[in-house]
């Protein structure tokens, strides 16, 4: 099993531990679970395979990562309520996720020989479409658009660092590791000291 394909389970799996916390927030069915944790693991590789035209899409080729995420959704559905916090555990695990899922997505782009410009948009989407459906889905803010907050900036550097690395490294796979950990930093530095970028703020019109 490649680097890729271990990064792709990874985020997978943790992506759909977060959609079926959502949809126990929402009071979902089992069904529900099923869906939200499924839609939110391959949502964002499932663009991302589209925007480069790979065929078949990675849980096409591959429907272990389906049952990966059903897998995930009965888990919560049984567990959920044994959590104090479930949007805490929720807000982590997205971290991690987003983590898993840019150089995840970085790396194919880059494997495809694709440039510097399209590696960090696929790494971007990889790592955030998930969780936009699986917040759209349920009528909540979604997280990437929470003002201030380090995430699609967060997912934008690692994204960055995969792409840069990789050109002056020879170790590919700790390149991505690198990138791993530097959207984590600044997601966690974001959620635990409070790290923002300035904000839009509306002028008044001048006279």
């Amino acid at each position: 099993m490649t680097a890729l394909a271990l990064l792709d389970y990874g985020s997978v799996a943790i992506f759909a531990l977060t959609g079926a916390l959502v949809a126990s927030r929402a009071q979902l069915d089992i069904v529900g679970f099923a869906f939200l944790a499924a839609l939110t693991g391959v949502g964002g590789g499932t663009l991302r395979d589209l925007l480069l035209d790979r065929d078949p899409i990675f849980w096409i080729a591959n429907p272990t990562y389906i049952l990966i995420a059903c897998t995930a959704a009965v888990l919560i559905f049984f567990t959920a309520h044994l959590v104090e916090s479930r949007y805490r555990w929720l807000l982590w695990l997205d971290a991690f996720a987003l983590a898993v899922a840019v150089p995840a997505g970085a790396g194919l782009a880059l494997e495809l020989g694709h440039s510097t410009t399209v590696v960090v948009l696929m790494g971007m989407a990889t790592g955030c479409l998930g969780g936009l459906m699986r917040d759209v889905v349920v009528g909540e803010v979604p997280l990437v658009l929470k003002q201030g907050e380090l995430y699609v900036t967060a997912a934008f550097v690692g994204a960055l660092v995969a792409a840069i690395l990789t050109q002056h490294m020879a170790d590919g796979l700790l390149s991505l590791g690198l990138a791993a950990l530097a959207t984590l930093a600044l997601r966690a530095g974001s959620m635990v000291f409070g790290w923002r970028i300035p904000v839009y703020r509306s002028r008044p019109p001048r006279q």
